[in-house]
């Protein structure tokens, strides 16, 4: 019996590219693969993307694996490259690099290159993580077009704080800032992540950033894909693998967290943090099996959960399906009930997960 395995939905990540567009219908497309594909598959998502105009990842470890897949398209390092010994392998890759601060520019400056490399400047508009600070941004832009080792045609972007949020000014704010430095700079300006995209067209610009909303998820606070005409591409599904008979006030699993008020009969499930679902997932977090919920009860461990299944434990056997999120059961809401978010879901699904690809 195969227990976990994560169902991933190549139809729905086409859907979901195709919403990209329509929401961002004069953008091109930069598709943010980084983290395993937000844990979908690096290489399998990237082949089943070729409506994209780019590939973005965080890393270069990354951008080589998609090489090595065959995957030829334009790659942007997102964190942009961390030495210079680095340069003559985005150059013989054909991979395009952010530059974000001081140091990086002046390596690229004092490289020896066969070749100038395509170059993202980025500009810290209010996130104050990676990017030159606006008072740098004129000087960073004509040393970068002086320079012989960047190629003239310079892109510029930003990336939004606060997007996810339609009540805050933020992105306003931050999307002003933007425009009032790189006004009348004849080049290609990048602004909207997942979020941005949805929410902010004034500051889609020529390419859009989609991550989060490729893989059918809401970026927007407590928003849910579907809303959005998302489908989500992963479906988490387990296996019960023992069915137990509980008595009134025996309590269930690590530290006794739990414990029933009355007899009750419970599923175990091959499911646990060890295959990437959420520890601190709180009691009565949603599963399916058989078309019905059911909560989870006791501590999330390694390898098994306990669901309380109550008076229709006889319609359930061993072997029966559960579904742990997916298109019945956002991961959106399982991500509240476990007080973080569905990127990190996501992103945490470990190696002994099965993966199978529908096309």
């Amino acid at each position: 019996m195969r227990l976990a395995i994560a169902e991933i939905n190549l139809k729905a990540l086409a859907n979901n590219l195709a919403q990209v567009k329509h929401f961002a219908p004069n953008c091109k497309v930069m598709a943010v693969l980084k983290a395993n594909a937000y844990g979908h598959g690096l290489v399998k998502i990237a082949q089943h993307l070729s409506a994209a105009d780019a590939f973005a990842v965080a890393r270069i470890d990354e951008a080589l694996a998609l090489r090595a897949g065959g995957l030829t398209k334009p790659i942007v390092l997102l964190e942009g490259f961390f030495h210079q010994d680095d340069l003559p392998i985005l150059l013989a890759n054909n991979f395009q690099t952010i530059i974000h601060d001081e140091n990086q520019l002046a390596a690229l400056e004092s490289a020896t290159l066969d070749a100038p490399i395509a170059c993202w400047l980025k500009i810290n508009t209010g996130m104050h993580r990676l990017g030159i600070a606006p008072s740098q941004f004129e000087s960073f832009y004509h040393r970068l077009k002086a320079s012989d080792n960047a190629r003239d045609d310079i892109k510029l972007m930003t990336h939004f704080s606060c997007a996810d949020d339609v009540n805050d000014e933020k992105t306003t704010q931050q999307i002003a800032l933007f425009d009032s430095l790189t006004d009348g700079k004849a080049q290609q300006h990048c602004l909207a992540n997942s979020a941005g995209i949805l929410a902010w067209p004034h500051g889609h610009g020529d390419w859009v950033r989609p991550g989060l909303m490729l893989y059918g998820v809401s970026p927007m606070l407590n928003g849910v894909g579907k809303e959005h005409g998302l489908a989500p591409v992963m479906r988490l599904t387990t296996r019960v693998i023992a069915i137990r008979d509980v008595d009134a006030h025996q309590c269930v699993g690590y530290g006794g967290r739990w414990c029933s008020d009355k007899p009750t009969k419970l599923a175990v499930v091959a499911m646990g943090y060890g295959d990437g679902y959420p520890r601190h997932a709180r009691q009565g977090t949603p599963v399916i099996i058989k078309s019905q919920r059911y909560g989870i009860v006791g501590t999330v461990a390694m390898d098994m959960i306990t669901v309380d299944i109550g008076d229709n434990g006889d319609n359930i056997q061993v072997g029966d399906e559960v579904i742990m999120w997916g298109p019945e059961l956002p991961v959106e809401e399982i991500a509240q009930c476990a007080s973080t978010i569905p990127y990190e879901l996501l992103c945490n699904i470990t190696p002994r997960v099965s993966y199978e690809y529908q096309e």
